[in-house]
């Protein structure tokens, strides 16, 4: 969010912070990764089985890597090299398509004490048939080869497109190589960072769920590593070789990245068209979306998701900042009703905007209510122009904020913010910003999800000769509305298609709203128990605490409010 003098969250009270950068001893440019810079790593590749034609063309391709990125390669197949003293030399060591047993005990415990205790380690391609009688290295690699098809062009999906290995490429990336199949499934220990459409080749045996590059954490060091890299041309197509480099950085921590299994998350917007088609723009400006990526322009507005409210759960957006940007992630605020700043209002702003002298404004603050811990940040935050994820966990009123994997900030809200819609920011002309992959887990004990939504609807009536339909009230379209007929009674009724645990339902009115009416629950959609009742409603959002389970929930209107019909917006059952 703009930091401008004449913004309307600073004069209702937010206030107007006479700071320099000197005065709070912040950097008055916008801050850098704190990770140390690569200066050398080991390239290893003996091999005791099995040896690839690739290998040279391999190690000239990293030895380029380091003379064109500034760091040195040496690149050996003497394992007399894996000393405690020698590793400590190197950030990485690359195991570049080795195979079979290649270390003897005391090499072994010493990589493994190098690894724990910071090293980095990168596998490429045959690593995976290495060191079966290791059981650590198997651990370390993720999974260990299991056999291949013949060679075949196939499609790669790229599953997380912020890690530094992975973020120039495609969506899908169709390309020719030796397609592994592995012993075991790793994705509940690492995070998968691209996997294989196995309808796109022959071959595959792992049931559809076929992860081919990933990375995780091991002690203190970290690991990545990749399937692919079988032909010697993987070496020349710069594709794959600024994937390798990413590697490389990744696992030498020279770059931050959020390495951490990633399980349970639903994807809110996936980069395709039909997922962007399920979220609104509130306010002026807007996206465009471009190779799965949403870049903003104008504003100052908001890309929100109206077809469910979220409780007890964990939001990750990758997100990437050019330059002096900004904008920023929204959670926890009720319909916006097309005003961008009910959210400033209602919700919290995770703030992404690294220059802004205000500390409880910049990239991992909750914008002006709290900073994050400014030294994890600045060791978290990967420079503008290079893409960073957020995770915010969102559990009753506790937001916390990851910055590439590290909790970064940790604060307690006086708002209401337990169950709410989340959305991601375009700030104003200049201030670009671009996000990807926007999804979310729902974590148990919260107050529920939307339940109404898309579901079936019956009413009493629709107002004559217009085409506000009662399904409009659950379309997740704040834009649309039903309408009945101005008389009384009047009622609409949501099959949840299943008995549900009811907690919150919650109304949208629209200027027409009922002035008396009841929300009923039903199992059998004929025998119906009052769960609450007014004589006084005065239209607006009425949110209302609900304890039943049932499978069908009415409004049933007794007393118009106005000359109208009774008119809804959105109808929404919140429970599980």
């Amino acid at each position: 969010m703009t930091h401008d003098l004449n913004r309307r969250a600073v004069l209702r009270g937010i206030g107007v912070l006479g700071i320099t950068a000197g005065a709070l001893n912040l950097p008055a440019t916008m801050p850098t990764a704190a990770a140390a810079p690569l200066t050398r790593i080991l390239v290893f590749s003996k091999t005791a089985g099995f040896r690839h034609d690739s290998i040279p063309a391999g190690i000239a391709a990293i030895r380029q890597l380091g003379a064109d990125n500034g760091f040195a390669v040496d690149a050996t197949e003497d394992a007399a090299a894996f000393t405690t003293q020698n590793l400590a030399r190197y950030q990485a060591v690359v195991w570049l398509s080795t195979t079979g047993n290649v270390l003897d005990a005391a090499q072994q415990a010493a990589f493994e004490s190098y690894v724990t205790g910071g090293g980095g380690y990168v596998g490429v391609h045959a690593a995976a048939d290495t060191e079966y009688d290791w059981p650590w290295y198997g651990q370390l690699v993720g999974a260990w080869f299991a056999s291949h098809p013949n060679q075949q062009q196939a499609s790669v999906v790229i599953e997380d497109r912020a890690n530094a290995s992975t973020s120039h490429l495609p969506a899908v990336w169709s390309r020719f190589d030796e397609w592994y199949n592995y012993r075991t499934n790793p994705r509940a220990a690492v995070k998968v960072l691209a996997s294989l459409d196995e309808s796109s080749y022959s071959g595959g045996s792992m049931n559809g769920d076929h992860p081919i590059t990933w990375c995780h954490d091991v002690g203190a060091g970290r690991a990545w590593y990749t399937g692919l890299g079988h032909t010697t041309e993987s070496y020349s197509d710069p594709r794959f070789t600024r994937m390798l480099l990413g590697g490389i950085r990744v696992a030498s921590r020279a770059v931050a990245a959020d390495c951490r299994p990633e399980t349970g998350y639903t994807r809110l917007f996936d980069g395709t068209q039909a997922s962007l088609d399920r979220w609104r723009q509130a306010g002026p400006g807007g996206f465009t979306l471009t190779d799965g990526t949403l870049t903003s322009f104008g504003g100052m507005g908001l890309l929100w998701y109206p077809v469910e409210q979220f409780g007890d759960y964990s939001l990750k957006v990758d997100w990437l900042m050019p330059g002096d940007d900004n904008g920023g992630v929204f959670i926890g605020f009720p319909d916006p009703q097309g005003d961008p700043w009910r959210p400033v209002d209602a919700g919290h702003e995770i703030q992404i905007d690294a220059s802004d002298a205000d500390p409880s404004r910049t990239t991992g603050s909750v914008y002006s209510f709290q900073a994050p811990d400014t030294a994890l940040r600045q060791q978290a935050l990967n420079p503008p122009g290079s893409w960073n994820s957020y995770e915010i966990g969102v559990h009753g009123q506790r937001v916390e904020v990851w910055l590439n994997g590290v909790q970064i900030n940790d604060y307690t809200s006086a708002r209401a913010i337990a169950l709410g819609h989340v959305g991601v920011q375009n700030d104003g002309d200049g201030m670009d910003i671009s996000y990807r992959d926007i999804r979310v887990r729902r974590d148990s004990g919260g107050p529920g999800r939307e339940l109404a939504r898309g579901r079936p609807v019956t009413v009493s009536s629709v107002e004559s000769g217009s085409p506000h339909a009662g399904a409009n009230a659950v379309d997740g379209n704040p834009g649309t509305r039903w309408s009945s007929a101005f008389s009384d009674p009047q009622w609409i009724t949501v099959d949840l298609g299943e008995t549900r645990r009811i907690e919150r339902v919650r109304l949208s009115w629209e200027a027409a709203y009922g002035r008396a009416y009841e929300i009923q629950t039903s199992a059998d959609d004929t025998t119906w128990q009052t769960a609450y009742a007014t004589t006084t409603g005065d239209g607006g959002t009425d949110d209302v605490a609900v304890s039943a389970t049932a499978r069908y929930v009415r409004v049933h209107g007794t007393q118009r409010g106005t000359p109208w019909g009774y008119s809804l917006w959105e109808l929404s059952v919140i429970g599980s």
